[in-house]
């Protein structure tokens, strides 16, 4: 037995490994463990959940930013970028549809945008579960403050992602402009756990700059954070940033991660995200072989969706559109798995509802 298996089987057992240990999954080139991996964390994906996937519909509310992360194509910088935002009533729109089509949670995406203020939030979140009260309202809307995750909480608001992008602070400096810091983010997820969000984070997968030193910084942090939801994918340049030139990270290597974290946390809810199927064709099929139980398909109006730019070449439409449920669900068949309706809350006790 390798030292690479008996490495995964103490990870499946314990949840945890360390940074040496972590390192050696990372840089291994051995296809049986890889494979081992990969097999190992779908197991335990399927013991917790079944052969299911949850559909979440994402809703991107706003294009507005007032950051200028280096790698985003909503950043403030971007001046060729067509803005809008959503009006609460096309965002209702949006999830009538969504709830039509067998969505019960909405994802309420957008940028850091100063227009989106505490009381038209929390407007809108009262809303959106006035209108549909048995669907969950996961909001990824960036920084704020405290009290603004403790009013939005109150509103209904059920989860909140805010990915850390890296743990570690000179490289978060280098991906994000001052006054932006790392320990700005890790405030705001401290408050999110504070206030009672099921709490999402996770990171760019080949970042620029990233070292696999970085990468163990942050599954250690994941590792004590112990998120609800954990989000990676791998880094797309965009031509209107200055990373324009930089190489994109790998399918392969995000899902390797996507397989480490399901054995740390059986429970998490992982996606395989849009990024990966744009990356490759079969990028959300592998991530979903290697342990991922999320998709999130875009219930955006269409005519906004490539407006939403946050990287070039974005699939919106076909299956990572809501429209395209049949296609997805065609897909995840083939490979064994289908779709779940329902919340799927995370629960302490193991069930799922």
């Amino acid at each position: 037995m390798t030292g690479g298996i008996q490495a995964i089987e103490y990870l499946r057992d314990n949840g945890r490994l360390d940074a040496p240990r972590y390192r050696s999954l990372l840089e291994t080139e051995d296809c049986a463990t890889c494979s081992f991996l990969r097999s190992e964390a779908r197991k335990v994906a399927d013991s917790v959940f079944g052969p299911r996937v949850f559909i979440r519909g994402l809703i991107e509310i706003s294009s507005h930013c007032r950051n200028n992360c280096l790698y985003c194509g909503l950043r403030a910088g971007n001046s060729g970028l067509k803005r809008y935002r959503l009006s609460a009533e096309e965002v209702l729109e949006c999830c009538r549809k969504g709830y039509e089509a067998g969505f019960r949670t909405f994802v309420l995406q957008g940028g850091e945008d100063p227009a989106l203020d505490d009381d038209l939030l929390e407007s809108l979140v009262r809303s959106v579960k006035s209108g549909f009260p048995d669907c969950a309202v996961t909001l990824s809307l960036g920084e704020r403050s405290k009290e603004s995750y403790r009013r939005l909480k109150a509103a209904g608001a059920d989860r909140y992602l805010l990915r850390h992008e890296t743990y570690d602070p000179a490289h978060y400096s280098r991906l994000h402009p001052s006054p932006m810091s790392r320990e700005s983010r890790l405030g705001c997820l401290a408050s999110l756990k504070e206030c009672g969000y099921q709490t999402g984070t996770g990171f760019m997968v080949g970042s620029p700059w990233q070292t696999v030193d970085n990468i163990v910084e942050d599954i250690l942090f994941i590792e004590e954070f112990h998120p609800e939801m954990i989000g990676i994918g791998p880094f797309i340049h965009h031509g209107a940033t200055p990373f324009a030139d930089m190489p994109d990270g790998s399918v392969e290597m995000t899902c390797r991660l996507i397989s480490i974290f399901r054995l740390m946390n059986p429970r998490a809810l992982i996606p395989a995200t849009t990024a990966l199927a744009s990356l490759e064709p079969e990028g959300r099929r592998k991530g979903i072989q290697a342990g991922a139980n999320v998709v999130m398909p875009n219930l955006s109006p269409e005519g906004r969706r490539k407006y939403y730019s946050i990287y070039e070449g974005k699939a919106f439409s076909g299956a990572e559109g809501a429209e395209g449920l049949a296609a997805l669900r065609n897909e995840l068949n083939a490979i064994g798995c289908d779709i779940a309706i329902d919340r799927g809350d995370y629960d302490d006790k193991r069930k799922y509802c």
